[in-house]
């Protein structure tokens, strides 16, 4: 039995970068022998256990042959006699594809048949084995590490493959729960629009996200937009956001702000008139097509509803400003609110020339919330009991008052 640091952790570690998991290889042994050393089952489709004192992943050796498509069309052998070379082979991308063991020196010894280090020094993204065609979810993570190592570029051989796969209609087997997973990891890297450039390149995007897709070429009024086209400025937004270390939720919400922009009629552009409803529509289907977590589809929906609004709302007055924040859900849930205003911002600052620019929205409808949650409820409740008056007629009183609060502090605002 031999056991070799593989993956990610030998990547890192020559990037120079923190490593945070370790993932192990085993050659040449059962999983009877892994059970008697006291490791822990918990692969259903070939053999991975954990350590029984680290809780770390120790795969068997194992090779993989192609039977069906999509990712889950395979069929899996660990055996004894499957070498690391072997194993290594069935990886993606050859800097994935090292394995590392400590020395008798004490001295990190690498197996590199693929040549991982070198692309390293490169910085090349590439193909371990033509047997990167049979996975399509490969596609995907050679997009999201081009958005986590954004030096690194796609070899040309690898993306010929790449595309090729997508003609072939591999792309077409990638299940849900795969491209969601994958897509938010890619959100959560350092410059996600080069994972959206990838899959463009390659033509995986119009495959998985065509709603996305459709917005390259889309020109916008310059008066807004001085980058014009639709695809560039969502790209800008997305690395916004990243800049601004945001979370998935608001991440995804620049990702789908302005799909509707992909369906305005030819004679109605540069004007979106109506986008903010086409993308709300839109964005539905997109999360039920992908099963989206609700947490991210319900920000999104809003963003998507509501982002011209709030850009707008440096004019608004108290009635209009409180109507805006109920629609936003903002008394109920403020947290959510706060993450709504920061996607906003995140389009706004996401384009040419605007990126330095304030936005004064964000703070402005953050302290008109505050004026609204200065209202007691409580006490309007009671006093509205004493009169025998119940039902709408109470919600109307609150809602009353909020506006009134706001004025207040629009006074005071101007006053100041």
């Amino acid at each position: 039995m031999q056991i070799y640091m593989v993956g990610g952790a030998v990547r890192d570690k020559l990037l120079g970068r923190p490593v945070n998991d370790h993932d192990w290889v085993v050659v040449g042994a059962t999983p009877e022998q892994m059970l008697a050393l006291g490791y822990l089952p918990v692969g259903r489709d070939f053999p991975v256990f954990l350590h029984p004192e680290t809780r770390e992943e120790y795969a068997l050796a194992r090779t993989e042959r192609k039977s069906g498509r999509g990712y889950r069309g395979f069929v899996v052998q660990s055996s004894p006699d499957v070498t690391l070379e072997e194993d290594l082979s069935r990886r993606d991308l050859t800097i994935n594809a090292i394995a590392s063991c400590a020395s008798e020196s004490g001295a990190d010894s690498l197996f590199d048949p693929y040549h991982g280090a070198r692309d390293i020094k490169a910085r090349v993204l590439r193909h371990v084995t033509d047997a990167f065609h049979d996975d399509p979810v490969r596609i995907l993570r050679v997009a999201r590490f081009a958005a986590r190592f954004t030096d690194f570029s796609v070899a040309p051989e690898t993306m010929a493959l790449m595309r090729s796969m997508v003609e072939h209609g591999e792309a077409d087997h990638l299940v849900a729960e795969r491209v969601w997973q994958e897509l938010a990891r890619g959100l959560m890297e350092e410059k996600p629009s080069r994972m959206f450039e990838v899959l463009r390149a390659c033509g995986a995007l119009a495959v998985v996200l065509p709603e996305v897709d459709r917005l390259w070429g889309v020109p916008q009024r310059a008066q807004y937009h001085p980058e014009v086209d639709t695809g560039v400025h969502l790209m800008m937004v997305l690395d916004m956001a990243a800049r601004l270390a945001t979370p998935l939720t608001v991440r995804f919400a620049c990702l789908v702000h302005d799909l509707g922009k992909g369906t305005t009629p030819p004679d109605m552009l540069p004007r979106h008139i109506g986008h903010e409803q086409r993308s709300a529509k839109l964005l539905k289907g997109l999360c039920e097509r992908l099963r989206v977590p609700t947490e991210c589809r319900e920000i999104a929906d809003v963003v998507a509803r509501e982002h011209g609004n709030i850009h707008r709302s440096g004019g608004l007055g108290a009635a209009a400003l409180v109507r805006l924040i109920e629609r936003c859900d903002g008394i109920r849930k403020p947290a959510r609110f706060d993450e709504i205003l920061l996607a906003c911002e995140c389009d706004a600052r996401g384009r040419l020339g605007f990126d330095e620019a304030p936005y004064p929205q964000r703070l402005r409808l953050r302290e008109a919330l505050a004026a609204m949650q200065s209202v007691a409820t409580s006490v309007i409740a009671a006093r509205a009991a004493q009169a025998g008056i119940t039902g709408q007629k109470v919600g109307e009183m609150i809602h009353a008052a909020r506006v009134q609060a706001v004025a207040h502090w629009l006074q005071t605002t101007a006053a100041d």
